[in-house]
């Protein structure tokens, strides 16, 4: 449980464009030597180590390929491995869990082989939003995993739950607030968006953007820390400190279930869903075991399993899963996600940062 909360922030690390933080690559972990295998890059830590003890041996025992499982480095880091590596035709994965925005970035280059849909069983129940597309129509990723960022509280001090993000801008919480230090991980733009400004297209254009930051700039006296540091403001939360804020669903369930005085409240505007894909680098050879491999993950019990084990949020359209209504709220909401604007992190990434720090966090 504690390795859990400690190390869990491991795959957002690596997954929040520009996060910073040093990951050292792990020796490969080789499950079964056999004639047929795939070097597949999945985040590190608690991670790639769920991965190798609950999943990978059953996608090995099913199909007779042999996972080496490599724990990717943070940030953009693997991206740029992958594009140099593919330059001298070299793959270090076959398959990788790439974040969104990654996956745009690999987009440009044409890093990804394309992956063929009819080959993925299950890929007409995949929710829209998990089919990650080349602008010619081109499938580039297919989601491996989400979870969500929801409104946290400590129940000592919050004895009625929030029901809404507008919580976060009430006078009476001055000072009492924990938020992400990001614009491209805290996702606050969007969730500004959604609460006030009518839905996320709001932000389509540089004015509706400017709009956004001064909403929540409103925000600003009610927040005690701006956190890079996950644990630190995990502590806060629990001992009451910094009562309410944004975290990560399913860590503050496991909290909960540990007995700590918090809980995770999906707003009526939805909870922030982020994500990741799975990618086939262009350099691989295994483009046929790589979509074997897609598509057993990609199946309702393995979904289901890995929402057991692991603690992610299904892919799939809920209709399919084997989940029970207890399982599937320990890692989900029926509420309409916020869903980040990728796009604007990939095209507006320097201007998002310079307004962020001017007007949010400076």
């Amino acid at each position: 449980m504690t390795e859990f909360l400690k190390t869990s922030l491991s795959r957002r690390s690596v997954l929040g464009a520009g996060v910073a933080g040093a990951a050292l690559l792990a020796m490969p972990a080789v499950l079964r030597a056999q004639d047929k295998s795939l070097k597949v890059g999945v985040y590190g830590g608690y991670f790639k180590k769920s991965f190798d003890e609950h999943i990978f041996p059953e996608f090995t025992k099913a199909t007779g390929i042999a996972v080496e499982s490599i724990a990717e480095p943070t940030g953009e880091a693997w991206l740029v491995q992958l594009e140099q590596a593919a330059k001298a035709g070299q793959a270090p994965a076959d398959v990788s869990m790439m974040s969104q925005v990654s996956t745009l970035k690999g987009q440009a280059t044409e890093l990804w082989t394309p992956i063929d849909i009819a080959k993925i069983k299950h890929g007409g129940d995949l929710l829209d939003r998990f089919v990650n597309k080349y602008p010619d129509g081109r499938i580039a990723g297919i989601g491996a995993v989400a979870w969500y960022i929801t409104l946290v509280t400590n129940t000592d001090v919050y004895k009625q739950a929030p029901t809404s993000w507008e919580a976060l801008w009430d006078p009476a919480n001055a000072d009492k607030l924990g938020l992400l230090a990001l614009v491209s991980n805290s996702f606050l733009l969007e969730v500004t968006a959604k609460t006030f400004l009518g839905g996320t297209n709001a932000l389509d254009t540089e004015e509706g953007q400017l709009k956004a930051f001064e909403k929540l700039a409103e925000v600003k006296p009610n927040v005690r820390l701006w956190y890079r540091d996950e644990a630190q403001f995990e502590q806060a939360l629990k001992s009451g400190e910094i009562p309410m804020g944004q975290y990560y669903h399913d860590v503050t369930g496991l909290a909960a279930a540990d007995g700590q005085p918090v809980r995770s409240t999906f707003p009526k505007e939805g909870g922030i869903q982020d994500s990741g894909n799975w990618v086939i680098s262009r350099a691989s050879k295994k483009a046929d075991e790589a979509h074997v491999f897609i598509d057993y993950m990609s199946q309702p019990s393995v979904q289901g399993l890995m929402s057991r084990k692991v603690g992610t949020a299904p892919t799939l359209k809920k209709e399919v899963l084997d989940l029970k209504p207890e399982e599937f709220a320990a890692v989900s909401s029926e509420i309409e996600p916020i869903i980040p604007r990728y796009d604007l992190y990939t095209t507006k990434s320097d201007w998002l940062n310079q307004k962020w720090t001017e007007l949010i966090a400076g």
